[in-house]
């Protein structure tokens, strides 16, 4: 990947980024056929979904957990709770049928009465294990997020960008996403412990969000998550790649993922992922 922007022709531009989007199809290719998200996605679901009220307990006691389980169900992934390790406390549910006994009759099930239970559970953040020698190793997160401490000259162009059409950018907390945008107060909010890398290519992510409209209707989003999420990042990939940043270890992944592996799908958001990405590069040279 080149130099800044600033240094090429419109031309040499358009065909970076042409070349850019082209390494996505290319790469997420790659990565289906490895199989690698394949293998983590399905080590990923199968962890148990935990309702909200134990989601926040788990974060109150470990705020940087990302998979708990049981003491015997991490075993039978093979790692090892360590010794020591303090478990993370969790409300289990249990129900118990009791039939009722009036007149010594035989009980039908409308005759029982049933008990429920909440005990208490432990469990414990993969951190908190080690791999069993001889076991299959865990798959990796083909999604990584970028931990240099370089933001490449992006985050001040674009935040002026930014500002200088009523948008506001803060920092804020976030257990699980990276950043997001909130359409109804104007403002883009980056996590606060993101490295400046990361933070870089989420406020492209987001500032492609709002280009491209995405956030002009939540129910739309909604129901076109899938694909407005592999535009904005797709657009991150190819603004990030034009400014000699190199996102692929987090952005390939996260498409992927989005895309559900259809490179057709890609393909398909070609033309306004190019509009757009010129757009923002565009902006950030003007706003450097």
């Amino acid at each position: 990947m080149g130099g800044k922007s600033t240094t090429r022709s419109a031309e040499d531009r358009r065909t970076e980024a042409e070349a850019l989007q082209a390494s996505i199809v290319k790469q997420v290719q790659q990565l289906s056929d490895s199989g690698q998200w394949r293998a983590f996605l399905e080590f990923a679901r199968s962890f148990h979904t935990y309702s909200l009220n134990n989601v926040l307990l788990i974060l109150s006691q470990n705020p940087q957990a990302t998979n708990v389980a049981g003491f015997r169900q991490w075993q039978a992934k093979g790692r090892q709770v360590r010794r020591g390790e303090k478990s993370i406390k969790i409300f289990g549910y249990r129900e118990k049928r009791f039939a009722h006994d009036d007149d010594q009759k035989k009980a039908t099930e409308d005759d029982e009465r049933v008990v429920r239970y909440f005990p208490t559970l432990s469990v414990f953040d993969i951190t908190q294990t080690d791999p069993i020698e001889g076991a299959q190793p865990l798959p990796e997160d083909p999604a990584q997020r970028l931990i240099g401490d370089d933001d490449h000259g992006l985050i001040a162009p674009l935040t002026r960008y930014l500002t200088g059409h009523g948008w506001g950018i803060q920092r804020e907390p976030l257990t699980i996403a990276s950043g997001y945008t909130d359409p109804e107060r104007r403002r883009v909010v980056l996590a606060k412990d993101l490295a400046p890398e990361q933070s870089a290519k989420t406020l492209i992510h987001e500032t492609a969000h709002i280009e491209l409209r995405h956030i002009d209707d939540i129910d739309d989003y909604r129901t076109h998550r899938g694909q407005m999420e592999v535009e904005a990042e797709s657009v991150a990939y190819i603004v990030g790649g034009m400014n000699g940043f190199d996102t692929s270890a987090y952005s390939i992944g996260y498409i992927t993922g989005w895309a559900d592996e259809d490179t057709n799908a890609i393909r398909a958001t070609a033309v306004r992922v190019l509009g757009t990405a010129h757009t923002i590069a565009e902006a950030i040279e003007h706003h450097a």
